[in-house]
């Protein structure tokens, strides 16, 4: 089985400090076969700002530097975590557009900006309606980039239960995350099961049985991991967890590209 971690960021990122190099070496230790690098580029930033642009040297440096070391040993491919992207088509299209890129994670940090923009991070989540009202606005606008063109991966569709303190069920998100997951599936895209270094795995299960409903064939497998300690974490377990889902493969990317590898 191939083991591979898709969901992960280095120095590049805003919210880490770790080069690709301690990177690739955790991931080797972690005895995985690939990794991907998903460093941050958000269309808002932490308080809702609009962003213009994207600097795509740094990535581009330690990408070219690094991944020819490995060669043999481990491979890394080039990604990117995109982050509201439906936001500015014209400047994703431009983002996106660089030849070497082998891998979109479409996510969504941020609530809309008619909400104000801010990082879900940062929201108050003080009852359990508040916890609603912010999943509202985050699967509104997942609807709006599920019908786009700048993903390849749905990412950690979950994300604000982890800031979440009440006990919230998705269960009334059902019938619009089943319209989600059909455009997703038409489209040819996919989603990830986001580990988040461990320590989310079976909360992943209904959303990836109803993904697989909604004809969804495409999955990839990511720790989210910011630092060396949690490259891999989790991935084995994750998986396990497609297979129980009814998935035969996990899905690995080359420009764009998905390929299948029986789990």
């Amino acid at each position: 089985m191939l083991l591979t971690d898709y969901h992960t960021h280095t120095q590049v990122s805003p919210d880490s400090e770790t080069p690709l190099t301690a990177m690739a070496e955790a991931a080797v230790a972690a005895g995985l076969d690939e990794l991907c690098i998903t460093d941050h580029c958000d269309l808002l930033e932490l308080y809702g700002q609009p962003v213009t642009g994207y600097d795509w040297a740094p990535a581009l440096a330690q990408y070219r530097e690094i991944a020819p070391r490995y060669a043999g040993k481990l491979t890394i491919r080039l990604g990117m975590e995109f982050g509201m992207a439906h936001l500015n088509p014209q400047l994703s299209q431009t983002i996106l557009s660089l030849p070497e890129l082998d891998f979109v994670l479409g996510s969504l940090h941020n609530l809309c900006p008619e909400k104000g923009g801010v990082d879900f991070y940062y929201v108050d989540y003080p009852t359990p309606e508040a916890c609603y009202a912010a999943l509202d606005d985050y699967f509104h606008s997942m609807s709006l980039l599920a019908v786009t063109d700048f993903y390849d991966v749905l990412g950690h569709v979950i994300y604000p239960l982890r800031y979440m303190d009440h006990p919230i069920s998705l269960e009334r998100y059902t019938d619009q995350l089943r319209v989600i997951f059909k455009a997703t599936a038409e489209r040819g895209r996919g989603m990830e099961i986001n580990t988040w270094r461990g320590r989310t795995l079976e909360d992943w299960l209904p959303t990836l049985r109803l993904f697989k409903e909604c004809g969804g064939e495409i999955v990839t497998t990511g720790s989210d991991a910011h630092t060396p300690e949690g490259v891999g974490k989790g991935i084995r377990e994750a998986c396990a967890l497609l297979k129980e889902a009814g998935f035969r493969y996990v899905a690995t990317y080359e420009k764009r590209k998905p390929k299948f590898h029986t789990l």
